[in-house]
């Protein structure tokens, strides 16, 4: 019978720790930080494919994106999905495409610290190359994977709205050989 009881209040402790961490894990997990997977080449080689990153989902409530900043949002052509890019520009911004290169109110966009040489950018459906300038209204951004040729972006299918933003990605934590912080390379 004293083992039944030890069973008992074992079983007991056992369940209100395992309920207690799946408490704070969805806690976590819905208000403040949500893992993503990496899928495809448009990052490359700021992140690799199947690369995991941590997105901070609280951020961008109490700060607006600014440019350079890595976020994780919503598909504009596709919901279901999660794109994970670069704000290129931001509200009030005037972002153009010339001759393989982004000017933002008129002057070069110095990207060589997260985009390899040899990458140009090109225009597209919406952000065409030589065409006037776009100028980015309140509430939307501009955004653009590092990879330009292979990527999904404002250049084509235009400006995305701070709504369909989900958060702001600062961790790459899987594989652990590649574990490091996400920085804003215009902050420095």
């Amino acid at each position: 019978m004293e083992f039944l009881k030890k069973a008992y209040f074992f079983f007991l402790d056992f369940m209100q720790t395992v309920l207690l961490a799946a408490s704070v894990f969805l806690v976590i997990y819905i208000f403040l930080f949500r893992p993503f997977q990496v899928s495809g080449e448009s990052m490359f080689s700021t992140f690799k494919n199947k690369e995991y990153i941590l997105t901070n989902l609280v951020a961008m409530r109490f700060e607006e994106p600014k440019r350079g900043d890595v976020i994780v949002f919503h598909s504009p052509t596709d919901k279901e999905k999660d794109f994970i890019k670069r704000v290129i520009g931001t509200p009030g911004d005037s972002v153009a495409v010339h001759e393989g290169s982004v000017y933002v109110n008129g002057i070069k966009l110095n990207e060589s610290v997260y985009l390899d040489k040899e990458i140009k950018t090109y225009g597209g459906a919406f952000l065409r190359d030589g065409a006037d300038p776009v100028l980015v209204p309140d509430g939307s951004y501009i955004v653009m994977g590092d990879n330009r040729p292979y990527s999904s972006d404002s250049r084509e299918w235009g400006l995305l709205r701070k709504d369909e933003i989900i958060g702001k990605s600062f961790f790459v934590y899987w594989p652990i050989t590649t574990a490091r912080l996400i920085s804003n390379p215009f902050d420095k």
